[in-house]
């Protein structure tokens, strides 16, 4: 069910909500969420920061996930508008978000507060949302970033898109390895 807008306020929100996204989804783990997506089709990665939400996508065969952007955070409402926006360009099929995991397994705030985005965000598409772990990315893309001779300023232009496309990218070969599985299951003892 696609929630009220005030149509005034927020015409553009309420339309691609309406025009794309027909009933909600739970929040999912990466498996269940891989159950419920086409064979092919785009996968939006997300970056939760308390100021900005980098944005990747994938290619239609969920190969190789690329930075699209980063968004300023605004209101919930204009973030999720940017967000259906760009996965109506790319007719994506569903979204990752990265969970920031403590690095002992545990979930602090900022965890908290991703999963109450991802709800927010459920209530408005019919499209599964994965939460994926995303410890460390933006450490490793800081890193690759710094070995890649970018400057400070460029780095922070860019930082948020890069990781979200660092998490997508695990996800994507975490998805390929369990449908590879699939299709060719190791062989039991004896048989290979």
């Amino acid at each position: 069910m696609v929630p009220a807008f005030n149509s005034a306020r927020e015409p553009a929100l309420a339309a691609v909500a309406r025009a794309c996204y027909r009933d909600t989804m739970p929040v999912l783990t990466l498996t269940e969420a891989a159950a419920l997506l086409p064979p092919r089709g785009a996968l939006i990665g997300l970056d939760l920061g308390s100021k900005t939400i980098g944005v990747a996508a994938s290619d239609p065969d969920r190969r190789l996930a690329a930075p699209v952007e980063t968004i300023a955070r605004k209101r919930f409402n204009r973030d999720a508008e940017r967000l259906f926006a760009l996965a109506a360009e790319r007719r994506a099929v569903g979204f990752v978000l990265g969970l920031p995991v403590n690095m002992d397994g545990t979930e602090g705030p900022r965890a908290q507060g991703t999963r109450a985005f991802a709800r927010q965000l459920a209530a408005l598409t019919a499209l599964p949302i994965a939460l994926w772990d995303e410890r460390l990315s933006t450490a490793a893309v800081e890193r690759a970033l710094i070995a890649a001779d970018a400057s400070r300023s460029k780095r922070k232009a860019v930082i948020d898109q890069h990781a979200a496309a660092y998490i997508l990218q695990g996800a994507l070969d975490r998805l390929a390895r369990n449908g590879a599985a699939l299709i060719h299951p190791a062989p039991r003892r004896g048989e290979g």
